[in-house]
């Protein structure tokens, strides 16, 4: 038997395009999505932290320089409070729902509630449209191998071409 893989995801190095391409996919999405996406956010042009953002419209620092944290990634401190209360929420199943999970990384991964939360998403039987980091943890690392994954790499090559390969990948598991 055949596995439909419904868990769709994009790799890449930092600034490769990733949550571009995911943005360009919730532009056109075929039915009702939750989830959330994760931006930079600029002073000038200085990188000074990341923000989540819900698919119903809520915000909150991901990870900031002037967050105090016992989790930090570089000079940023990660809200685990924002993670868990807005980030968790956004990815549970519900049905009929693609789930867009921008995304699963080492900031994300601090958070205990958002591991499981990202694990009953991909076990659901919704479509996940989603990002994971390069990163080899042991937690990503499983994910990456789980059989119901399909993980594309974005390029400068392919990364205007992905948006549309993604919604023919939905229009296919949806039928």
């Amino acid at each position: 038997m055949i596995q439909k893989r419904n868990n769709i995801f994009l790799t890449g190095a930092p600034s490769s395009g990733k949550t571009t391409v995911i943005r360009k996919v919730i532009a056109s999405l075929p039915g009702p999505a939750k989830g959330f996406y994760t931006q930079e956010s600029k002073q000038g042009d200085r990188r000074v932290g990341f923000m989540m953002h819900t698919l119903d419209g809520e915000q909150g620092w991901l990870a900031h320089q002037d967050i105090i944290s016992d989790f930090h990634i570089r000079r940023y401190g990660v809200s685990i409070e924002n993670i868990d209360t807005l980030a968790v929420p956004s990815i549970a199943p519900v049905k009929n729902a693609i789930i867009i999970l921008d995304e699963i990384g080492k900031m994300e991964c601090f958070s205990l509630k958002f591991r499981q939360a990202a694990i009953a998403a991909l076990d659901s039987d919704n479509i996940v449209i989603g990002t994971i980091t390069l990163g080899r943890d042991e937690f990503i690392l499983n994910i990456k191998a789980r059989n119901d994954m399909e993980i594309h790499e974005v390029t400068p090559e392919n990364r205007n071409s992905l948006p549309e390969l993604i919604r023919q990948k939905i229009s296919t598991v949806i039928t």
